[in-house]
């Protein structure tokens, strides 16, 4: 072990609240892709050109596709070590009387599938549904969700798609029987309320913080570690190449998250 990582170690022995911040890159080593940047493509589409709400509305059936190719793709790839390292962390601190909170960017459900229970998916889930008559939100790990889409998931370039909206997933709840949309933030909207201000506590109270996996480019969760390192606390970032907060920092340590993160919570 180099003398930095244990004096990362070290300081993260002592802390008491610890808030771990992920995004993408913790996911990617699963096999899930970023689809954001050069490449991030589904079928001929820019991936994020699909995630807004006027997307939706124009061809919701295009974008139920798009969701439910990503279902499909998060059900079947495995929670990575790093995953487990973060989960069988929260699992020894907690039993020693401390606290561990997962805020992540990512909605693939691969925290939870590891075991992780203290965990604020900012962005969503894949994995839940959200009803645009009632607004009533729910779980769902069919795959796939509806009949309709069972083909979504194939690989073929087919630039339209013309199932019918009344073929799409609709609420159950109370015979309302509104379309139900993903349950994601999309681009053009704000974050949950509620959940924003749980993180905005978690931040202004955590003794030690993990950055893991993320570009530190998306707003508002760019923000928080720097706010963390602005108070004086020990931030650690984890990630393949340094970010623009890097600097910001007391430690980064650059590789697969699979490899730093799993000797990192080793403690």
């Amino acid at each position: 072990m180099n003398t930095v990582m244990k004096s990362f170690k070290d300081t993260l022995s002592s802390g008491k609240n610890i808030l771990i911040l992920t995004g993408s890159g913790i996911s990617a080593e699963s096999g899930v892709p970023t689809f954001r940047g050069a490449g991030g493509f589904w079928r001929t589409y820019q991936a994020t050109y699909l995630a807004t709400p006027q997307a939706f509305k124009a061809n919701p059936s295009l974008v139920w596709e798009f969701y439910e190719y990503r279902r499909d793709l998060a059900s079947k790839v495995q929670p990575n070590k790093a995953h487990e390292a973060i989960s069988n962390f929260e699992k020894k601190l907690t039993s020693q009387g401390k606290k561990v909170t997962v805020v992540t960017q990512n909605v693939d459900g691969l925290h939870q599938r590891a075991g992780t229970k203290n965990i604020y998916e900012l962005h969503g889930s894949l994995f839940k549904t959200q009803c645009t008559k009632c607004d009533n939100v729910e779980v769902n790990h069919n795959v796939p969700i509806c009949p309709a889409l069972a083909r979504a998931s194939l690989p073929e370039q087919d630039d339209t798609s013309e199932i019918p909206v009344e073929d799409l997933p609709h609420c159950q709840k109370n015979s309302c029987g509104g379309l139900l949309r993903p349950h994601i933030v999309w681009f053009g909207e704000n974050l949950d309320e509620d959940l924003l201000n749980k993180t905005e506590e978690c931040v202004e109270n955590c003794d030690v913080c993990l950055i893991i996996g993320t570009s530190s480019i998306v707003y508002p969760a760019a923000m928080f570690a720097p706010r963390v390192a602005e108070r004086g606390i020990t931030v650690a970032e984890f990630n393949l190449e340094e970010t623009a907060a890097t600097k910001s920092f007391q430690y980064h340590f650059q590789g697969p998250c699979t490899v730093t993160v799993t000797e990192a919570l080793d403690i």
